[in-house]
């Protein structure tokens, strides 16, 4: 297992939609193992293997509700569905991150109900009704495998200081990336 280095916004892998699995071999667990100890590195609650360069369809995701009931675990080839966003403007509570716009945080309106169908490691389909902030989690780590970032998703007034920081930072081109425990960029 390693940390790998999480690719940051304006690196094409980013950008473009993830291809499917095909098998589940050893090589693919590797990945998965290295997804889940980058992600806890970071920290972050989900990675999504474009992140970490990779451009197939599989997320790891952990985190703890507030009942302490521990969500972990891996979706290869996943579909999502998800319940329409609620309408208006996002408030404090809808903010997230992104380990891809390391240290930053905006309001996203985000549906609260999903359901995730996917494989795990074992090649068993599964399924998870998410609510809240692991719905949430799901559709973020989801979007990775469309090409789709968060900041992608926000309102006009926020796209222009996502470009401000993009511009002061030197992101939005290819190359730029960051290792989880050397560098200080949390998302």
């Amino acid at each position: 297992m390693a940390v790998l280095p999480i690719r940051i916004s304006g690196d094409p892998v980013l950008h473009s939609p993830a291809k499917p699995v095909d098998e589940i071999d050893d090589e693919i667990r590797r990945l998965v193992a290295d997804l889940f100890e980058t992600m806890d590195a970071a920290p972050g609650v989900g990675l999504a293997a474009p992140q970490v360069g990779v451009g197939l369809r599989i997320f790891t995701y952990g985190w703890v509700d507030e009942s302490d009931t521990r969500w972990r675990g891996v979706a290869i080839n996943p579909e999502l569905w998800i319940s329409p966003p609620p309408a208006g403007e996002p408030d404090v509570h809808e903010e997230e991150g992104c380990l891809s716009f390391p240290g930053e945080r905006f309001g996203l309106r985000r549906a609260e109900h999903a359901i995730l169908r996917a494989t795990d490691l074992d090649g068993e389909r599964y399924e998870i009704e998410a609510h809240g902030w692991l719905a949430r989690i799901f559709q973020h780590e989801y979007d990775h495998l469309d090409g789709t970032l968060y900041i992608d998703r926000l309102g006009e007034r926020d796209q222009k200081i996502v470009a401000k920081i993009e511009r002061k930072l030197g992101w939005g081109r290819p190359g730029q990336q960051w290792m989880p425990g050397v560098d200080n960029l949390e998302g």
